[in-house]
């Protein structure tokens, strides 16, 4: 059987396709690379928005489209939260919500097909044609941010053992993997349902201990619960230099009305205390704008806020109503075109930071590791630190990890030239 398998959204998502992907791998099914050619469509869907819903119901018409034979699966997020919806879309077979999203491989499978051992769900083999892999070592969220439907969607917060996640790691480094980067719905949670106190760092420290990584990224921890000694932990260069800490807005009212457990004096001062611990870190981060209470004074504050912390990068969010959410009962709804004009405004802001942080480096030699080489003859990579850097070369660089001197600033990307071939 020919699978094709999507994923819109968060890095989790993501992480969650690739480990079907090696799950119909080793049951000895093809993994086709388009959907043209596939047996099976299946998409992990997103709802953490509306257009994000409007998006997967889209992905899933452009699949049928694409190839109006294959069965489809409409897995994931959206798949819970509307179910209804997704069943009546094109071509859509099974309907799999997040709570068997993990017999995935199993419902879409003919009995007769199907691997008289099933693959483990969290199987070793590296990810198709990437230069990072997505470990997906927590899922679900006990916080009660009153915006967010992905805690209803996801449950409780609970953890993968250390010993699973460093034996995956270690796998797919023997493979040639050169980065990982840890998922979770709410990492910074990670490790609490199996009595770990501090389970985050303990499986920091097992993974750069146990396995030969050359390097481990973090995808978004919550602004609280760390502390300083957390940042300690950077010492070891293998860590990637970026931490992606969502704030969701710069004014305090709204974030107590959003259910956030900081204000903006712990957040700068966090900010300022990794700044301090991990030279040329990254710093990135999450705004919403419009949220339900949000006059222009607020927006302002909000904006001011993220202008003094001068961030590397913003994902700008104009707020979107959630059913089930505490936030679709608040009152002083914010109209969609002044969300939309705010969204502009911060965007810009996010554009100008992100320019200032990059040509910081400009003439720094850094550590790339290099993606596929694009049709215009480029090399793209990232730095540890999240720069996106181009180069041009005659050598052979995807999957490699080599110093680069960064040149230029062009067209957005740093021009690099590699020191090492």
């Amino acid at each position: 059987m020919n699978v094709y398998l999507d994923s819109l959204g968060c890095r989790l998502n993501q992480s969650e396709v690739e480990t079907m992907a090696c799950q119909f791998a080793a049951a000895g099914h093809i993994v086709a690379g388009d959907p043209s050619q596939a047996d099976v469509c299946i998409i992990n869907t997103c709802a953490v928005t509306a257009s994000a819903e409007r998006k997967s119901r889209r992905r899933v018409q452009a699949l049928s489209q694409a190839n109006p034979q294959a069965h489809i699966a409409a897995v994931g997020c959206y798949a819970t939260l509307n179910p209804a919806q997704c069943a009546a879309l094109p071509g859509v077979v099974w309907v799999i919500p997040n709570a068997e999203k993990e017999q995935t491989t199993k419902i879409v499978t003919p009995p007769p097909l199907r691997s008289p051992a099933p693959p483990p769900l969290h199987s070793p083999a590296p990810p198709l044609s990437r230069t990072r892999a997505f470990i997906k070592v927590q899922d679900g969220c006990d916080n009660h941010c009153t915006y967010c439907v992905t805690r209803l969607l996801r449950g409780p917060s609970r953890s993968r053992p250390v010993s699973d996640v460093v034996a995956q790691v270690q796998a797919l480094v023997e493979t040639g993997c050169q980065e990982a980067v840890l998922t979770g719905a709410n990492l910074c949670s990670y490790g609490r349902d199996l009595g770990l106190p501090d389970g985050l760092r303990a499986l920091i420290v097992a993974l750069l201990a146990r396995t030969d990584l050359p390097r481990l990224r973090l995808s978004s921890l919550e602004p609280w619960g760390l502390d300083e000694s957390f940042f300690d932990l950077w010492e070891n260069a293998r860590l990637c230099r970026q931490l992606h800490l969502p704030l969701q807005s710069g004014c305090d009212e709204t974030l107590r009305r959003m259910g956030r457990r900081t204000t903006t004096t712990e957040f700068a001062r966090l900010v300022g205390t990794a700044r301090a611990a991990i030279p040329g870190l990254a710093v990135t981060s999450d705004l919403i704008v419009g949220f339900p209470g949000e006059d222009e004074d607020a927006f302002r504050a909000s904006y001011d806020f993220a202008v003094a912390i001068e961030f590397a990068r913003l994902h700008v969010f104009s707020y979107s109503r959630r059913p089930g959410t505490a936030a679709a009962r608040l009152p002083g709804r914010v109209d969609r075109a002044e969300r939309q004009a705010r969204a502009r405004v911060m965007r810009e802001l996010s554009a100008e930071q992100a320019l200032r942080f990059r040509q910081r480096f400009v003439g720094r030699e850094m550590t790339v590791l290099w993606e596929h080489r694009r049709p215009d003859g480029l090399w793209p990579g990232l730095t540890g630190n999240y720069l996106r850097v181009v180069t041009r070369a005659e050598d052979y660089l995807h999957n490699r990890l080599t110093n680069t001197r960064l040149l230029a600033l062009q067209n957005g990307h740093l021009v690099g030239e590699v020191m090492e071939a």
